[in-house]
């Protein structure tokens, strides 16, 4: 197969819609546009949100509650994802990360007691539940607390 003999798939493209070639057409005059106004225009595009003058939805709505936009949420992991640790084994933030079980964690690690655990492992992270620490002291682990920066 060469460059030139490539071609899209049947179906997955359309040619392009010709407006403004007459009134026969059924797209000529006012090229599907309408009368005035500011989407007959060129140029024109609309702000997100934007209803036409309405009051918006975003602002109809009632707003509850407290949004903190200093927030630096913890990470939460479930103690399920500890099955692949062995006995002596310490796992902290930066262990569960190289293995692949996290993707980011920005400003700590919160441990949660879903899932059991067997392996004596420790544990080192920001934050811990009541019941992922007992259930790692339980399984002969340690749960040691890291302070937050």
């Amino acid at each position: 197969m060469k460059l030139h003999e490539l071609s899209p798939a049947a179906g997955s493209t359309r040619e392009s819609w010709r407006v403004g070639r007459g009134t026969g057409s059924g797209n000529g005059k006012t090229s599907g546009r309408g009368h005035k106004g500011a989407k007959a225009r060129s140029g024109y595009s609309s702000k997100r949100g934007f209803e036409g003058g309405q009051m918006p939805l975003a602002r109809r709505l009632p707003k509850r509650g407290f949004n903190n936009i200093h927030a630096r949420p913890l990470t939460a992991v479930n103690l399920s994802a500890f099955g692949g640790f062995k006995d002596g084994d310490v796992v902290s933030a930066q262990t569960l990360l190289e293995a692949g079980i996290l993707s980011k964690c920005k400003y700590g690690l919160k441990v949660l007691g879903g899932g059991e655990l067997t392996a004596k492992i420790t544990v080192r992270a920001q934050a811990f539940s009541e019941s992922a620490a007992a259930k790692i002291a339980a399984a002969g682990g340690k749960a040691e607390v890291e302070k937050r920066d």
